[in-house]
């Protein structure tokens, strides 16, 4: 049975933020909304979990899997960042930006693209979000929840709920997130390649 909890978009509940953070220590896969869409999540180490992502996406080892993190000390854990892509991403987060980077070796081997060594990199601007990487201490693994077969992403919580019962452990309800995905840069190369036009403008970040 999938569970579903109502955690306000603004005023977070702790004991709500808590439990979410709890399940996911232990191997849940859960829906959480973002600033741009809701997505799917799971614990950084569980492969169990990133295989039923995987397969609820449909998607296989070559999908791009970004990491969701608190803040920029997250980001020079886990990727290779030099100063003028640093720049950039202080400019852009927190914000709807997932940015591709090369990861350490701090990364298992099963979340990076198999040849490029990559993942997609990205600081939310919202509050539940946040606020459950905050009690977790530690980055999350995810992915739009876009469906087989859909053209947009799936985009409040009851509607996941039924969905996915019984797929999934955990929905959290935050509100409408819309359904425009993040705005996806790649950093490997200087000067940078969008490659997709989401929800985050680029004419902050000079790139339009």
């Amino acid at each position: 049975m999938t569970q579903y909890f109502n955690i306000h978009p603004e005023t977070p509940q702790k004991r709500l933020l808590d439990q979410t953070a709890q399940m996911l220590r232990d191997g849940a896969v859960v829906a959480l909304p973002t600033d741009s869409c809701y997505s799917l999540a799971c614990h950084l180490g569980d492969a169990a979990a990133l295989d039923k992502i995987r397969k609820i996406r449909g998607i296989d080892d070559h999908h791009l899997m970004t990491l969701m993190c608190r803040d920029l000390s997250d980001i020079g854990q886990y990727a290779r960042v030099d100063n003028s892509q640093y720049r950039l991403l202080k400019l852009a987060t927190p914000g709807a930006y997932t940015f591709v980077l090369e990861g350490t070796k701090e990364l298992p081997r099963r979340i990076l693209h198999p040849k490029r060594k990559t993942l997609g990199l990205r600081i939310p601007d919202n509050r539940i979000m946040q606020g459950v990487l905050e009690v977790l201490g530690e980055p999350l693994l995810t992915t739009t929840l876009t469906l087989p077969g859909d053209e947009e992403p799936l985009s409040d919580g009851w509607s996941i709920k039924d969905r996915l019962e019984g797929k999934l452990d955990l929905v959290v309800e935050g509100g409408w997130c819309g359904t425009e995905p993040t705005t996806v840069i790649d950093l490997c190369e200087m000067p940078p390649t969008v490659m997709r036009v989401g929800h985050g403008p680029l004419a902050p970040l000079g790139l339009c």
